[in-house]
C-alpha cells in the first residue's frame, strides 16, 4: 500500500464512529508488519493518549499475529531446530528480539565445548565436559530463588542473566549438544525435563522396539547436568505416585518441549494474575497441539 494511503488510514483511527475505527483497523491489520513504522511515527507524533493506546493495541496484535503465523510455520516445517522454537516464544514478549543475538551468545559457548572435544572420548567425559563449559565456565544455573518468573521461559533473558527453569536450561542444552553431534534428546517427565542420551548418531525421535537399548544415561539440566539411570526414573515416578508411561523415558519432540515451555509461561502469568496474556500463549499452544 502506498505511503499516503497508509497514513490516510492512520489518521481515521481518531474517528469517533466505531464502525469506522473497526473497519480501518481491519486494513492496517491486513498489511503486516511492514505498517509498524508508520505506526510508531504516528504514535509518537500524537499528543492523544486515546488514539495512542489505539495505535499501541494495533501494534501488538501485528506482532501477535506475525508471531503466530511463524510459529504456525516452525511447526509445520522448522521443528527440528529447537532453538527457533524458543525464540519465536520469546518473541511473544520481546518482539524486536532477533535470531541472530541469540545465535551468536549461542555460539560462543559451542565453540567452547567443540575446543574441548575429541572421537576418543567416551559418552561420559564429552558429558562431562559440556556440563563443565556450560555451567562452570558460563555459570548458567537453575533459578531456584525464583521459580516462578516468567523469565525463567524467555530463551533471550536466560541466556543475559543465566539463570533459567528446567526446560529452557534443556533447550539450550540440547541445541549446542546437537549443534556437535551429540546425541541427545529431551524427555517429557512429569513437572520435569530431563535429557536422554542416544547410543545412535542417526536416531530421529522414533520410538522403535529397541530404543531402550540406545539410551546410555539421563541428564539432569536443571542440576548442573547430573547423570543417571532409569531406576532413578522409576523412584521418581514412584514417590510422585503417578502412573508410569513409556513416554517418561523415551525422547519426546521439539513441539512437546516448545509447548511445555509456553505451559509454563501460562502457569506463571496466572500466578501473576495476567488473564491477557494467558490467552494469547494459550492460543500459541493450540498451534503446536493442531
Amino acid at each position: 500500500m502506498e505511503i499516503n494511503k497508509i497514513k490516510a488510514l492512520i489518521d481515521l483511527l481518531d474517528d469517533p464512529d466505531r464502525e469506522i475505527f473497526e473497519t480501518v483497523k481491519n486494513q492496517i491489520l491486513r498489511q503486516g508488519m511492514s505498517i509498524i513504522p508508520e505506526l510508531e511515527k504516528s504514535w509518537e507524533g500524537s499528543l492523544n493518549n486515546d488514539l495512542q493506546n489505539k495505535i499501541e493495541n494495533i501494534i501488538q496484535q501485528i506482532q501477535f499475529r506475525d508471531t503466530a503465523d511463524n510459529l504456525q510455520k516452525w511447526e509445520e516445517k522448522d521443528s527440528d531446530d529447537i532453538l527457533l522454537g524458543a525464540f519465536l516464544t520469546a518473541k511473544y514478549q520481546y518482539p524486536d528480539l532477533e535470531f541472530s543475538k541469540i545465535l551468536k551468545q549461542i555460539e560462543i559457548i559451542k565453540q567452547d565445548v567443540w575446543l574441548e572435544l575429541n572421537n576418543n572420548l567416551t559418552a561420559l567425559e564429552k558429558i562431562k565436559i559440556l556440563n563443565h563449559i556450560f555451567y562452570d565456565i558460563h555459570h548458567f544455573t537453575s533459578n531456584t530463588s525464583n521459580l516462578h518468573t516468567p523469565q525463567n521461559s524467555y530463551i533471550n533473558i536466560v541466556l543475559d542473566s543465566k539463570k533459567g527453569n528446567a526446560i529452557s536450561l534443556a533447550i539450550i542444552y540440547i541445541y549446542i549438544a546437537q549443534s556437535l553431534g551429540l546425541p541427545i534428546y529431551g524427555v517429557d517427565l512429569p513437572k520435569n525435563i530431563i535429557l536422554a542420551y542416544i547410543d545412535n548418531p542417526f536416531y530421529k525421535k522414533t520410538l522403535d522396539i529397541n530404543i531402550e537399548q540406545n539410551i546410555l544415561f539421563y541428564i539432569n539440566p536443571f542440576n548442573k547436568g547430573a547423570v543417571f539411570g532409569q531406576k532413578e526414573i522409576d523412584f521418581f515416578i514412584e514417590q510422585k505416585e503417578i502412573e508410569s508411561l513409556k513416554q517418561y523415558y523415551y525422547p519426546c519432540s521439539n513441539k512437546v518441549i516448545i509447548n511445555r515451555l509456553i505451559n509454563d509461561l501460562i502457569v506463571t502469568y496466572n500466578k501473576l494474575g495476567y488473564p491477557n496474556k494467558i490467552k494469547d500463549l494459550k492460543l500459541l499452544q493450540n498451534i503446536l497441539k493442531g
